[in-house]
């Protein structure tokens, strides 16, 4: 009987290929913070990218087909004070994104129809609640308007964002900063990386920590742990020796991994991205100037390297399209957007197939934009999956509603009692004026609010310098 020699896997193929020069987005200042996050976010929609920002943070957000050389005063989102750290499309709106930043808030933005024209300053709402810069922000998988933030005060906040409320607050759980976050395919766990070395499986509900690894990698530089479709935990750290690894876990039994593969010794920390559908995981290292591939399965060696996708150039962060952005007809299963120092450059994954049919073995129904769940319904304790469509037509994205935000106020929720006459000359002529007036209320409040985060930020200073001077 003859030994199969070669694994047999649809993605062995699986080849990576950059676009042309005239297909990317050039002269764009990415972002020099130290910050291991991708910098980069993308939707079926739009393209938002970190940049450098004076007087305080900023992402530019382009229209897919926006490519080209892209103008030095372009608008800009640039409502944060301090560095942005981390940005995050919503899943269930393509036009709604969340940001982190340096000044302590998470914001939340509405962006118009078909991109920016003038800088966008003013947030659908402010989420404020940590004491430190905020590095993470995640958006809850099929619940809408759920929103994750951990922030080096160590704590993770999950807030309401339809009415701006704090929800759920995790603030003893970890004694040290939050390297990654991840929610369970159906959002009823986090699993976390922390710098004490340990990755946490969390309900967050029961604010309870349901099983736990130390030193899950012994290496002192940062781990990144994720979510599989199945329930098990892939993570990526450094060995004791600063070798770059890989492995695999059950999320109710960690005491030892399935699998522990090495890589190599680079210093780069590995972002892995994954795709729930075709069970593909890619680790793209910072600094690195390749992406490489694996496949995770039932039988052993259980994480099977596929490929490697290398250029000249070193990413500085990486943008990963949702399933519904892909081009089906060109069995395109994966499409990245490697930033560089000054331009961001899609790279496309594609199985090689004769046929220009539909290939249903490589699109299963993936996860769609609607939610399962209002964010009531998954703070009460319900559950759901996410709800899946078919790309054998492609994907038509339809018109999103706008966020809109109904912060709970007691005075608000009191009847008011009022007789109705109908309106006189001088009655319209006061309403516009009490029009006029509420919006120019509106802006003195959004710049007092600024102020007041200003003065935090230079108070949290001064208390720094007299600590180091002491």
């Amino acid at each position: 009987m003859l030994r199969r020699v070669v694994r047999q896997s649809k993605f062995r193929h699986v080849f990576g290929q950059a676009v042309r020069n005239d297909q990317c987005y050039d002269d764009i200042r990415v972002s020099r913070v130290t910050w291991d996050s991708s910098f980069c976010a993308v939707n079926p929609k739009f393209v938002a990218i970190i940049i450098e920002a004076s007087g305080g943070g900023a992402f530019l957000v382009l229209p897919l087909q926006k490519t080209g050389r892209i103008d030095k005063v372009y608008p800009t989102v640039c409502g944060h004070t301090g560095p942005v750290l981390d940005i995050e499309w919503c899943p269930h709106n393509d036009h709604v994104i969340a940001s982190g930043s340096e000044d302590c808030t998470v914001m939340v933005w509405q962006i118009p129809e078909n991109g920016l024209e003038t800088a966008l300053s003013e947030p659908v709402v402010v989420l404020e609640g940590h004491s430190k810069r905020v590095g993470i922000v995640s958006w809850h998988p099929t619940a809408r308007n759920v929103l994750l933030s951990a922030g080096c005060d160590n704590q993770i906040i999950i807030w309401n964002v339809g009415t701006g409320e704090t929800m759920i607050n995790l603030e003893d759980m970890h004694p040290d900063v939050i390297f990654s976050v991840s929610w369970s395919r159906n959002g009823s766990l986090l699993c976390t990386a922390c710098k004490d070395k340990k990755v946490r499986v969390i309900d967050p509900r029961k604010k309870k920590i349901i099983a736990e690894k130390d030193k899950a990698h012994e290496g002192a530089r940062p781990m990144r742990a994720i979510f599989l479709a199945d329930g098990n935990i892939f993570t990526t750290g450094f060995s004791r020796m600063s070798e770059r690894q890989l492995a695999l876990w059950k999320s109710d039994n960690m005491d030892e991994p399935i699998c522990v593969q090495e890589m190599d010794t680079s210093n780069g920390v590995l972002l892995p991205f994954y795709d729930p559908d075709t069970n593909i995981v890619y680790l793209c290292g910072k600094g690195d100037s390749s992406i490489r591939y694996f496949e995770i399965t039932d039988e052993a060696p259980f994480v099977h390297y596929l490929n490697t996708f290398s250029t000249k150039e070193p990413q500085r962060g990486m943008g990963y399209m949702p399933k519904r952005g892909l081009d089906v007809n060109k069995c395109e299963i994966a499409r990245f957007y490697k930033l560089h120092e000054r331009k961001c450059e899609p790279i496309i994954m594609t199985v090689p197939r004769k046929s220009d049919l539909f290939q249903d073995d490589l699109y299963p129904d993936t996860a769609g934009p609607d939610p399962a769940l209002e964010a009531e319904e998954w703070f009460a304790g319900k559950n759901g999956g996410p709800i899946l469509i078919s790309l054998k037509d492609g994907y038509v994205s339809t018109k999103n509603r706008d966020l809109k935000v109904v912060k709970t106020n007691v005075l608000e929720t009191k009847p008011l009692i009022c007789k109705s006459f109908p309106p006189t000359k001088s009655s319209v002529n006061s309403s516009k004026m009490e029009d006029k007036l509420d919006e120019v209320l509106r802006e003195f409040k959004s710049l007092r609010d600024r102020v007041i985060l200003q003065d935090r930020r230079i108070a949290r200073l001064e208390e720094q310098v007299a600590k180091v001077a002491m």
